[in-house]
């Protein structure tokens, strides 16, 4: 399938989706969300994909929505897009997402980086969510998700003030897994996609969706829950694979049954 606004590679297990504005650095209008979500949604089908790899270029992952979109448009008009509502279904994929982040990721791009389950960002990332500054706030997430990630304090400032942190600031609060030269943020979050693709691809989507489950549930419930995956992972054939290989001392072959 061809796209205006991304493009999409595959390499080793990984499903490689690029933003493709750079122009106006890769501002987020309905289409590229709508053409995003679609890929993003046939990569969890792909049984031969077991990571997705999300990136945009090293000047920017995203600079925000693309505002020439709701500037003249009505409360009205933006309500029955319901546009954000196609940005729910990315928390959705099953498969670990990891960003590969340099540049701006502003606004939508912030919250759009916060969907990743890894985030590996250069060291000219700038993150933040300037809404504030526009006389809106953010509708995709952003201070749900930005609260859970550095805490109510630092996220009620960057909220407010909408001024950006940078990616050193970024690690420090642990909204970034790692910070990285400019020069080989790609090829280490690829790296990390690869890695994680050749786990066990049951064991990994069971994972995911427990450690997920860890923001919304109270600990007993998430206690059980996790359980509830270990149980059922006991009964793939992967399991078996797995706990074989390291009896025969080789490396293990998964199959994701």
């Amino acid at each position: 399938m061809s796209y205006e606004y991304i493009t999409v590679a595959r390499e080793d297990g990984v499903g490689i989706v690029t933003l493709n504005r750079p122009k106006i650095l890769n501002a987020l209008n309905l289409k590229l969300i709508d053409e995003l979500v679609t890929e993003l949604t046939n990569l969890d089908k792909d049984s031969e994909i077991r990571t997705i790899l999300l990136t945009g270029n090293e000047k920017a992952f995203a600079a925000g929505a693309d505002i020439n979109e709701m500037a003249e448009a009505s409360a009205i008009e933006i309500m029955k897009r319901d546009q954000f509502a196609v940005w729910d279904r990315i928390s959705l994929i099953s498969k670990p997402i990891i960003g590969a982040v340099s540049g701006f990721a502003l606004g939508g791009g912030c919250e759009l980086m916060m969907n990743c389950d890894i985030v590996i960002a250069s060291e000219t990332a700038v993150i933040g969510q300037p809404e504030i500054k526009l006389g809106v706030m953010p509708g995709a997430g952003g201070t749900q998700r930005l609260v859970r990630a550095v805490g109510l304090r630092k996220a009620m400032e960057m909220l407010l003030t909408g001024d950006p942190i940078t990616a050193k600031e970024a690690l420090q609060y642990g909204l970034v897994n790692r910070v990285v030269p400019v020069e080989v943020y790609y090829q280490e979050a690829l790296k990390l996609a690869k890695q994680i693709a050749g786990q066990p691809p049951l064991a990994v989507q069971v994972i995911k969706k427990a450690a997920h489950k860890a923001d919304d549930l109270p600990l007993q419930e998430g206690m059980d829950y996790e359980r509830n995956g270990f149980y059922l992972l006991l009964a793939s054939e992967d399991r078996k694979e797995g706990m074989q290989a390291f009896l025969e001392k080789r490396k293990p072959r998964f199959t994701g049954k």
